[in-house]
């Protein structure tokens, strides 16, 4: 095992080891308890409240619940639209940059309201710093914050015993943003900042190039442009937030956006650390900390597997390239494998641990380019996605998530013993049943019809860059993420078009608010239920088998849905590229 094979076993001894102190920390948080920041705090939360006419003893019905959190996600998508459009008569706009196009806005302020952050433009070419800060950097605080409180009522619901509230929204996006959010993206944005991340209101500085060039035309080139921006503060948040959204248009391959191996490594625990965390923080909530460790076994039983095996399929290299001649080999004087698409600075098994990550998470950003990845390097970033993003996941979402799956497990088992089944003291009967139902089946529903509806269309076609097997991977990528709020890119799709910026951007307001509502219903009806007393017949949800089965329910959900469709891209054209 090389140094770069324990980078991944360095990983994830850092990100175990911040799981207990942080999902502490956060349940103090949302349990309005001391939490050490809360002497600094407090006073600017009360402020807030004060003005905003919030009680603190204020608590909604799941319904209002989800009312206030779908008005305020629509007002922010609208903001978003808005700064785009008019960009152009904005301050801190040095580069004079024009208004979005209407169709590209649209899938933007969609794509930033509901944490997907998938980016069809190039940040330094397209935004102006305002949009980018007040827009898109707002966008990846309170999206982030949503997901968070809708776990947080989750939680209470299954805590709770016959109520009628699940919590107040205002309160725990507040908490989530100020406690949470905001002083972890402080210190990440000062990390990176000493590791030559940029952090400026400068406009792009033209340079002289060490040996001028010539471009397509013949002629001379001696000067280069170097964008230039407030692009720390954005990337801490776009990792802890489980963003992902750039502030540069190839996102954290950008030296200026990750220069060294530590911010690179500094960013990919970012990436993880909040949502492994939260499941701590969810079993502090209901009072049993083994259901939290429980989950959190589920998460690693299917991303450990996955990431070593991503890893090898890079490390491995192209057999094309094999058989050429080409030296693949790991050595002192380089790191082998598949180096198409990556940072030299990176190699191949740091790419393949940040993108199996960044899809286990909900968060998207890439540091190298998933289009160029084998085909089974390529395929498991892509099945991550199509799990459901509860591998981890979005911070909150994918906890909740992994929930319904649990839910899920629940029930098949009480079907098998012939019981009504239960979790944590609450039946799982009729109505629980249809809401989860609806939060498993809507994502496939919108990966496979929008690649269905791309692939038989000729202005879907027409983006595809290379026809065949791997165009069909890139269309089935791009609704993969869509349809799941990830965000990242297979790339070599052209999709900043009125088709796919529309397409995209409805298959992720959906993916996003059809899910969350479901999910608010499942909690005010539990809340709403009596605590039942275990007995000999309930299914002990935190042993190992309940771990094995829980994570059985989403491979087995995720192979039946999306093994057909995956056997048109990535399986066939691993076949095609090993044949003789």
């Amino acid at each position: 095992m090389n140094a770069a094979w324990l980078e991944i076993v360095a990983y994830l001894v850092v990100l175990l080891a911040a799981v207990k102190p942080l999902g502490w920390y956060m349940a103090r948080v949302y349990e309005g308890k001391r939490c050490g920041l809360d002497r600094l705090l407090r006073p600017i939360e009360t402020g807030l409240y004060r003005l905003a006419g919030v009680r603190f003893d204020d608590g909604m019905t799941w319904r209002r619940y989800a009312i206030a959190l779908l008005m305020f996600n629509l007002l922010g998508l609208l903001a978003v639209y808005a700064l785009q459009r008019l960009q152009f008569v904005l301050p801190l706009n040095p580069q004079g940059l024009s208004g979005v196009a209407p169709d590209l806005a649209f899938n933007t302020a969609v794509s930033f309201a509901t944490n997907t952050n998938w980016q069809a433009y190039s940040g330094e070419t397209t935004l102006s710093y305002l949009t980018q800060m007040l827009g898109l950097a707002v966008q990846n605080f309170v999206s982030a914050a949503t997901g968070m409180a809708v776990l947080v009522a989750f939680a209470r619901g299954i805590a709770a015993g016959s109520v009628r509230t699940i919590g107040n929204f205002w309160i725990d996006l507040t908490r989530g943003t100020l406690y949470v959010l905001l002083p972890l993206s402080i210190v990440l944005a000062v990390l990176l900042v000493s590791q030559g991340v940029v952090q400026s209101f400068a406009g792009a500085r033209e340079v002289a190039l060490l040996e001028p060039t010539i471009d397509v035309d013949g002629s001379t080139v001696a000067t280069q442009t170097i964008p230039l921006g407030p692009a720390a503060s954005q990337i801490a948040i776009k990792q802890l937030g489980t963003n992902g959204g750039g502030f540069f248009g190839v996102n954290s391959a950008h030296p200026l956006e990750n220069p060294t191996p530590l911010s690179n490594f500094l960013q990919v625990v970012a990436i993880l650390l909040i949502p492994a965390s939260l499941c701590y923080t969810f079993g502090l909530l209901v009072n049993d900390v083994r259901q939290g460790w429980a989950l959190l076994a589920v998460m690693l039983v299917l991303f450990v597997p996955l990431v070593f095996a991503c890893a090898a399929a890079e490390q491995y290299g192209n057999p094309r390239l094999t058989t050429a001649g080409v030296d693949q080999i790991a050595s002192l004087a380089q790191s082998g494998g598949n180096m198409e698409g990556k940072e030299v600075r990176f190699g191949a098994v740091s790419s393949a641990l940040w993108a199996t990550a960044t899809t286990a998470a909900s968060n998207g950003s890439v540091n190298a380019m998933h289009d160029s990845f084998t085909p089974l390097g390529g395929l498991i970033p892509m099945w991550l996605m199509q799990l459901g993003e509860v591998v981890f996941g979005g911070v909150g979402s994918g906890l909740y998530g992994l929930l319904i799956f649990a839910l899920l497990a629940v029930f098949v088992a009480g079907l098998m013993i012939g019981r009504t089944p239960e979790y944590l003291g609450k039946k799982i009967e009729v109505f629980e049943m249809k809401m989860v139902a609806l939060v498993v089946l809507i994502p496939p529903l919108l990966v496979l019809g929008g690649t269905a509806a791309a692939v038989m269309t000729d202005a879907g076609r027409s983006a595809v860059s290379n026809p065949g097997p791997h165009g069909f991977s890139q269309v089935l990528y791009a609704f993969s993420s869509a349809g799941n709020n990830n965000g990242s890119a297979f790339a070599g799709l052209g999709v900043n078009g009125v088709f796919y910026n529309t397409l995209l951007g409805v298959a992720m307001f959906a993916a996003r608010y059809w899910l969350i509502v479901p999910v608010l219903a499942i909690a005010g009806s539990l809340a709403g239920k009596k605590q039942t007393p275990s007995g000999s017949g309930t299914l002990p949800t935190h042993t190992p088998l309940f771990v094995l089965m829980t994570a059985g329910i989403v491979i087995l959900v995720g192979a039946l849905t999306f093994v057909p469709a995956l056997a048109l891209g990535p399986i066939v054209e691993h076949l095609r590229l090993f044949a003789n």
